[in-house]
């Protein structure tokens, strides 16, 4: 058995502005924090034996992350669209929209359909390429909507769909 992965699917170019400005500026300011953290290196470097100093080993580890997270940025953001307008017909889902569910024991879940790189902003954002999302696209209000999970599969209703500016 080899180490072999297939690479990941592509995810969904779409973006709200709000998520795309939140990229931006977690770029501008992973660079400024690199800058810190190189010059917290140097100087952990000029202590003497690397091998088993911790904080240069910290640092070098650190500016890694930062290094790689800035490399990924800079190829995502230029890729990235962003849906500024809202769709012609606001009673049907599609991106952007926050739909309230109900689950089949009656509670009530609302979750806002946004791009794969913002739901890490809020906890009730969902990717567009998620199973839930894809389910519920171009769906209507008081439709069932039929969602295979690993834990088998789950019935909602839809009971609210609407749109923000942002």
């Amino acid at each position: 058995m080899g180490r072999y992965r297939p690479p990941a699917p592509a995810k969904s170019p779409y973006i709200t502005q709000t998520g795309y400005d939140l990229l931006k500026q977690e770029e501008q300011a992973l660079w400024i924090r690199r800058r810190k953290v190189t010059q917290a290196l140097a100087a952990a470097a000029a202590e003497g034996d690397r091998s088993e100093n911790a904080e240069y080993i910290y640092r070098k580890k650190e500016l890694r992350e930062i290094d790689w997270r800035i490399r990924y940025l800079q190829k995502r953001v230029p890729i990235l669209k962003v849906v500024n307008q809202l769709p012609s017909d606001q009673r049907q889902v599609f991106f952007s929209a926050w739909v309230s569910l109900e689950c089949e024991d009656g509670t009530e879940q609302s979750y806002r359909i946004v791009g794969p790189d913002e739901i890490g902003i809020q906890a009730d954002y969902i990717s567009l390429d998620s199973p839930l999302a894809q389910a519920l696209m171009g769906r209507s209000l008081d439709d069932q909507v039929i969602v295979e999970t690993p834990n088998g599969t789950k019935q909602y209703w839809i009971v609210d769909i609407r749109y923000d500016k942002s």
